[in-house]
């Protein structure tokens, strides 16, 4: 029997998420004199270096501070900008909420919140680093996108797409080095099946959605089919694609590099509980704050390596009716 695959082949290239960013961002800027970037002292961790260069009267550098980051953007944008705010995830989101919630999106100004490094990408740094929150918290807010992509691809198209979005949004950058997965279909507000199946959906997206095609693969080798469903956009969620895929497989799992409180998982199970009840398995960072160590190894140690996604597919599966 002849298997199809569908995870990228373990020599495919691996691309960091921040190149994109910083590449798309500069492109962008050539051709539209209101994009500017806000950091705080995160130039070489965003990678702006050459944008810096290039355009340093838009390049906006407040230091450590935050929260005058995010009111400057604001500020900027009620100007007539279109300020991108580069900034690490865990502070961008949870030293700056206020200014977030009120000054962008109560103002519904248009300022691109650009989390660097967020989920454990800063794992070696510990806990306080650690920004598995935010998509929590970023979707609980009135008038703000939420946009988690998968790849180097995908980060590219959500940069372009933010450029001409009006009003404020949410975007995660990853810097683990991943092969890309996605088609360069990106569709703000859409879900995309990057893998067919009729057993059980694994419904994911970032730095996972390689793990979850991974994972079907090793199902598939079992005979059980696996939908892969890649869900970028967090806020606002596909219901069609969520219901289709309660009905269709009868089964999810939810795999995200974030908490399993109120963040993807509970977008997903929000809707299958409202539309069409089915087992729901959510795998992340439980109630707990998650220890020091490698991106890759903190994954696994939540249970999403791809067997043991595959594991926890196989548990969701055995509790249809």
């Amino acid at each position: 029997m002849t298997i199809q695959t569908h995870a990228p082949a373990p020599d495919a290239p691996r691309h960091d998420a921040r190149d994109a960013f910083a590449d798309t961002l500069l492109e962008l800027a050539r051709l539209d004199g209101r994009i500017v970037a806000v950091v705080n002292d995160s130039i070489g961790s965003s990678k702006l270096g050459e944008f810096q260069k290039e355009f340093p009267e838009r390049t906006i550098n407040v230091g450590i501070a935050e929260q005058t980051q995010v009111g400057a953007a604001a500020g900027l944008a009620n100007a007539g900008k279109i300020p991108f705010v580069s900034c690490a995830g865990s502070f961008l989101t949870a030293r700056a909420m206020e200014q977030v919630k009120v000054d962008c999106a109560y103002s519904f100004y248009n300022v691109k919140l650009c989390a660097q490094s967020p989920g454990m990408g800063y794992g070696n740094l510990g806990a306080t680093h650690h920004s598995l929150e935010d998509i929590a918290w970023m979707r609980a807010i009135a008038n703000m996108a939420v946009v988690v992509p998968a790849d180097h691809r995908e980060t590219a198209q959500v940069i372009r797409w933010a450029a001409e979005y009006e009003g404020p949004v949410y975007i995660r950058v990853s810097r683990l080095g991943l092969p890309d997965v996605t088609r360069g279909d990106f569709e703000f507000g859409k879900a995309s099946v990057l893998a067919e199946g009729d057993d059980v959906t694994i419904a994911t997206n970032g730095v996972c959605t390689v793990r979850a095609l991974e994972a079907a693969d090793i199902l598939a080798a079992e005979g059980i089919s696996a939908r892969v469903l890649h869900i970028p956009t967090v806020k606002p969620l596909d219901v069609d694609a969520v219901v289709s895929a309660a009905r269709e497989t009868g089964a999810i799992v939810t795999v995200e590099e974030a908490t399993t409180f109120g963040a993807l998982g509970g977008a997903v199970a929000e809707v299958v509980c409202d539309h069409h009840p089915v087992p729901v398995a959510r795998l992340g960072v439980p109630d707990v704050f998650a220890p020091t160590g490698a991106e890759p190894w903190l994954l696994d140690h939540f249970g999403m390596s791809p067997e043991g996604i595959a594991s926890t597919c196989r548990e969701t599966i055995a509790r249809k009716a």
